[in-house]
């Protein structure tokens, strides 16, 4: 039953198994104790931030272990911004960063800071430039409409986590060293393939990612980096992870970073030939599919793709069914029914959202069954759907009344009626699903079909106009 979701949560690591058996023998007691117990203990955490100091890249007194890299990505914003509150209230993020940052963001921003968000390109990149741009001063509007000041702290991910393209994070750094803002980094999808590039102020991960158990993250402050942690604290972790210590969990994720780490060089040109048989095999064998990310500079375990005409959490059923455990960004699998903010931030097509990030140890066999596997999966769900007819022709301009309808069926109704108009005439599709605003522009730029635009209609929803070009 091949797992194919390790971006979510990558398997225990044989060696994070072992570590963790062994020290809930060893690391029980309290390390802060100077009895027997408690200095075998200090000495187990001692090593492991040792260990993770070495494979961050950073001294071992600049290293906190956290509850999860969640807490860690929001003590590290909330804790920069406080240290430079006198140096400006902004908060510089890309738009496409892990929700945990954007989470933090809204938080400074409903204390009266201000976030100012660099967009990307189609690929899932920002443009160091851009971003270089966003640092200065009065870049943003505060939330209650003023004008944002000085840039105080700048986050952006090593790679993205839905899509995996990695980020130009050093040509940011220096932009970030020349305008003097601080940088963080979550590292977490990429840690365990190899250290961030120079340049971070403070970094974040998360163990479960890179094999090691759940409950343990990482957050790293350079020294000189102005930092006041906020909440409550205590004398454990420099004051900035209050709380007694899971040293067993945390040995276990030193323990599995330094493995996965000695393994990244050859696991890693190994699953990136994986994944560069899933790029290339599945336009091939699926229709109407677009792969989304940088084809190049990206993770060496993780591909995205969307397929037109399915509905998204249909297709994840029937490939749970087949065995394959995969994830999605898809509006259609998400209690919000609104598409990935990810997705949309490219401008690309989220319906039929499929995100395969491979495991260690992955065989050619599991990917070869997968794409064994996959266009029948697809056909299955679009013929489930009524993906396929066609109109009968019009000389008139077409109206699709796809209102109260869910992801993909608007894009299935206009697919369906184009056809029927001439070249040069219009489809206008109504609907109130918030994935048509980005499903429908990314359908035409796919299909070579115009989008004239959208606006609201006055029945509801908004009223998208497409011409026919061809």
């Amino acid at each position: 039953m091949p797992y194919f979701d390790a971006a979510s949560a990558a398997p225990l690591h044989p060696v994070a198994r072992q570590a963790l058996l062994a020290a809930l023998d060893e690391g029980w007691a309290d390390p802060a104790r100077l009895y027997r117990e408690g200095r075998r203990a200090r000495l187990l955490l001692d090593a492991a931030r040792q260990a993770a100091a070495e494979a961050v890249g950073c001294r071992p007194d600049e290293l906190v272990f956290t509850p999860s890299g969640t807490r860690a990505v929001h003590s590290g914003v909330s804790g920069a911004l406080a240290g430079r509150r006198r140096a400006g209230d902004r908060l510089v993020v890309s738009a496409v960063e892990h929700s945990s940052v954007l989470h933090a963001g809204e938080a400074h921003a409903a204390a009266g800071g201000t976030v100012t968000e660099v967009p990307v390109d189609r690929t899932g990149a920002v443009d160091p430039e851009v971003f270089a741009a966003a640092l200065g001063v009065g870049a943003a509007v505060g939330s209650g409409g003023t004008p944002g000041g000085g840039a105080a702290l700048a986050c952006l991910q090593s790679a993205n986590h839905e899509v995996g393209t990695e980020q130009p994070v050093a040509e940011v750094a220096e932009a970030c060293r020349a305008a003097g803002v601080p940088l963080l980094v979550d590292a977490a999808q990429s840690l365990g393939w190899g250290p961030a590039p120079e340049g971070w102020s403070l970094l974040t991960a998360s163990a479960h990612k890179w094999g090691g158990p759940a409950g343990v993250g990482l957050l790293a402050v350079r020294k000189g980096v102005r930092f006041a942690p906020q909440g409550p604290s205590d004398e454990r972790e420099s004051g900035r992870a209050p709380g007694f210590e899971n040293l067993p969990a945390i040995v276990a994720a030193a323990a599995s970073l330094r493995a996965v780490r000695a393994e990244a060089a050859a696991e890693g040109a190994r699953l990136r030939a994986l994944v560069d048989r899933i790029r290339t095999r599945v336009p091939e064998l699926v229709p109407d599919v677009e792969v989304v990310g940088d084809p190049v500079r990206r993770l060496p375990h993780l591909v995205t793709f969307s397929c037109l005409y399915v509905d998204g959490e249909t297709l994840l059923s029937e490939l749970d069914r087949e065995g394959f455990s995969v994830s999605s960004g898809s509006s259609c699998t998400s209690s919000t029914l609104t598409p990935s903010h990810v997705l949309r931030a490219m401008g690309v097509l989220s319906e039929g959202n499929v995100r395969v990030s491979l495991p260690t140890g992955t065989t050619e066999a599991d990917v070869d069954r997968f794409l064994t596997v996959l266009p029948g999966v697809v056909a299955t769900v679009r013929d489930r759907l009524g993906a396929g007819g066609t109109a009968p022709e019009t000389t008139g301009e077409v109206l699709v009344d796809a209102l109260g309808k869910r992801c993909p069926i608007p894009v299935i109704e206009l697919a369906k009626v184009i056809g029927s108009v001439p070249v040069g005439g219009t489809v206008t599709v109504l609907a109130d699903d918030e994935a048509a605003r980005l499903d429908i522009p990314a359908w035409c730029e796919m299909r070579g079909q115009e989008y004239v635009g959208d606006s609201p209609s006055p029945r509801g929803g908004r009223a998208y106009v497409i011409r026919r070009t061809s």
